[in-house]
């Protein structure tokens, strides 16, 4: 084995790629890079009548938006482009027939409604939400074993299509998982698998197992939906005389309606959820979490942080549950976390959508920096802000709040004792003279803070929620806005 941690990325362009397929990237990518190891990608499109126009291309966007980038592979323009399986396909026939000759494999040539039905298991790359949604499919019944070898060598002189199958013997298979531990399968269950296809291509499970030894693979990262598939990987290491990489089967993952992540059933892709304004950094987060624990309380990490603290002991056996809620909370922190010019840079269009009124030469910056504690998504900037061109209708409930003890009321007497007060007040374009200001006038009247300023909030908004408190309304607003708008509520209270 090389001294270096080696892992691999090989997804199947046959859909687009889903939370698990992404996860065990992110997976691969974190223990490469915590090893101080190679990460590489490989494209597993073997089973070419299944391949969906676009998929790759939103493979190798997703890769680069989320930071995982691959070490090696062949050179393209100075660049590392993946490893193609399509491309090597020469590579294989002579590895399948080296088996042969070995009695690890034998040609198969039952007609096409035998073979077909078997190669239709091949999930044709590591998708965790393809191989959930295959079905059962009988097993072969070895018929072609037990052809002469002068029948065999006939039937390809002959040119009869034919399938090359592995050979499982009877007995039984233990192998090591660093998540699941020790895992013996009886060969009963395991079928003799169709190696290369009638078209001459690999099948994704010959390829992978030839791939990695040649690709000096240490750990193999998949979903534990292939724990069972295992045993036919390393007879073939076995019979090969290669070294079986370590294996790194991931907890299961569920919808939120408890059952398997499928395509199928609507579950969303990663694209999918950029289109909703999820993040990508919130989602790589998000990912990373799904099945791993750094072992404290910590849950918003960077992908550098996530090199960091990645460690396998922190995966898990138990399945785990994609909560649209838990990324959407994440989403929001990161966006509290952003850089404040790349945030108001991405908020800029929903800010112009707001706020149209330019001529009033609000500080958009300022604004934004009121914003982006406060959001989940950008989308909900435009609803945040909307009351800043023109104040909405709304109801006088919103004066009344139980906690600060104020009711419509004790409202209108607040509005109406600061109303001619702020009139002679000159510091409108300080803040924390304006909160000043408004904090001394509750205390000479026996107030609460909040008996003013929640009344003063509503006046100047007409929204149950905004993106800064009273004094800094008062601020984006100028003088002349927050008096009418005041002068507005007080009306209304009347």
């Amino acid at each position: 084995m090389p001294d270096k941690i080696r892992t691999r990325f090989a997804p199947s362009p046959t859909g687009y790629m889903h939370i698990g397929n992404f996860r065990s990237a992110l997976y691969e990518y974190l223990i490469a890079r915590r090893g101080g190891g190679t990460f590489i990608l490989r494209i597993e499109d073997t089973d070419q009548k299944r391949l969906v126009p676009g998929a790759l291309e939103a493979i190798y966007r997703i890769l680069a938006i989320t930071g995982l980038t691959h070490d090696e592979g062949p050179d393209v323009g100075g660049d590392y482009g993946p490893y193609v399986q399509s491309e090597r396909k020469n590579n294989y026939l002579s590895y399948a027939e080296e088996l042969v000759r070995k009695g690890a494999a034998y040609y198969c040539f039952c007609g096409k409604d035998r073979y077909v039905t078997a190669e239709a298991d091949d999930p044709g790359g590591e998708d965790e939400s393809d191989a959930a949604d295959a079905p059962a499919f009988a097993k072969y019944d070895r018929r072609c074993l037990a052809l002469s070898k002068e029948q065999v060598n006939e039937n390809l002189r002959s040119g009869m299509p034919y399938v090359i199958r592995q050979f499982i013997p009877d007995g039984a298979v233990t192998f090591h998982d660093e998540v699941f531990g020790d895992i013996t399968i009886s060969s009963g269950e395991l079928d003799d698998q169709v190696l290369i296809k009638s078209d001459g291509m690999p099948t994704y499970n010959f390829a992978n197992v030839v791939d990695d030894h040649l690709m000096k693979i240490t750990h193999v990262v998949r979903g534990n939906e292939y724990l069972s598939s295992t045993p036919k990987y390393n007879l073939l290491y076995d019979a090969f005389g290669w070294d079986v990489p370590t294996y790194v089967h991931l907890p299961l993952l569920l919808s939120e309606r408890g059952g398997k992540l499928s395509k199928r059933k609507g579950d969303p892709t990663f694209e999918d959820l950029l289109d909703k304004g999820f993040l990508p950094e919130a989602i790589v987060n998000f990912c990373a979490l799904l099945g791993w624990s750094p072992g404290d309380n910590r849950e918003i990490f960077t992908l550098q942080e996530l090199i960091e603290a990645f460690d396998i002991s922190g995966i898990s056996k138990s399945p785990s549950k994609v909560d649209m809620a838990k990324l959407t909370w994440m989403n929001g922190e990161h966006f509290k976390r952003m850089d404040a010019g790349k945030f108001y840079e991405m908020a800029l269009p929903y800010l112009e959508a707001a706020v149209k009124r330019q001529n009033l030469g609000l500080d958009m910056r300022a604004i934004a920096a009121m914003a982006q504690p406060r959001i989940s998504f950008l989308s909900d900037i435009p609803e945040m802000l909307d009351f800043i061109d023109e104040l909405p209708g709304y109801d006088t409930a919103l004066y009344e709040h139980k906690k600060m003890k104020t009711d419509k009321q004790a409202a209108l007497a607040s509005l109406e004792g600061i109303l001619p007060v702020l009139r002679d007040f000159d510091g409108w374009g300080d803040n924390s003279k304006v909160y000043e200001f408004l904090a001394a006038h509750a205390e000479r009247n026996g107030l609460k803070n909040g008996q003013l300023l929640w009344p003063v909030r509503t006046a100047l908004s007409g929204k149950p929620v905004t993106p800064c408190g009273a004094s800094e309304l008062c601020v984006l607003l100028g003088k002349g806005e927050s008096l009418r708008r005041i002068e507005v509520g007080i009306e209304k209270l009347k």
